[in-house]
């Protein structure tokens, strides 16, 4: 006569295991659940420092970002800084001219949707939302011509939605800029 003892005690084994199994999975799903809900009301609570806003309906007309302000400008304490306004589809301005080996400080804003950039093989990837301004620094290793596509969708036209970056030596720099203008670019 063979004995089906075992066989049920295995069952029972396998059972009690699938349900450790089950309660540990529940609770790690648990766990991250309730690290999301804290993280979301904390960042709503307590927002990251240094968040600057702009009001995108007088964009245009008083501020930083006015069309006479936008492009490369050489601050008389010698920083170079960048301006520019993304808005569907197109950048402003549509070309921007940088130093080679300098810190460039980039900073944008959009007026209308959420825009991004990256230039070229560069370390320089943002997000531009609307309301506010994002700000980074980077340099440019090589002299020479990069495209600055939008990398977030923004609608039927967002393919087109480019700009350019000229990066010129040092010397063609400073010999182009002038105190109060902002930079074009060169005819290539």
């Amino acid at each position: 006569m063979i004995s089906l003892e075992p066989s049920h005690r295995s069952e029972a084994v396998a059972a009690g295991a699938e349900r450790r199994w089950a309660l540990i999975v529940v609770a790690i799903v648990g766990v991250l659940i309730a690290m999301m809900v804290f993280t979301g009301w904390h960042w709503a609570a307590m927002p990251p420092s240094r968040v600057e806003t702009v009001d995108v309906r007088t964009l245009h007309t008083q501020g930083e970002f006015v069309e006479a302000n936008l492009g490369t400008e050489v601050r008389p304490d010698g920083k170079i800084v960048v301006r520019l306004v993304a808005q569907q589809y197109s950048f402003q301005p549509q070309c921007i001219v940088v130093p080679v080996d300098t810190p460039v400080t980039f900073r944008g804003t959009s007026t209308d949707a959420i825009h991004g950039f990256v230039i070229g093989t560069t370390n320089a990837n943002t997000m531009l939302v609307p309301g506010f301004v994002s700000t980074f620094t980077t340099s440019f290793r090589k002299t020479g011509e990069s495209l600055m596509p939008c990398h977030e969708y923004c609608g039927t036209g967002h393919e087109a939605m480019w700009a350019r970056v000229q990066v010129l030596s040092i010397e063609e720099f400073l010999a182009k800029s002038r105190p109060g203008e902002r930079l074009s670019c060169v005819p290539s």
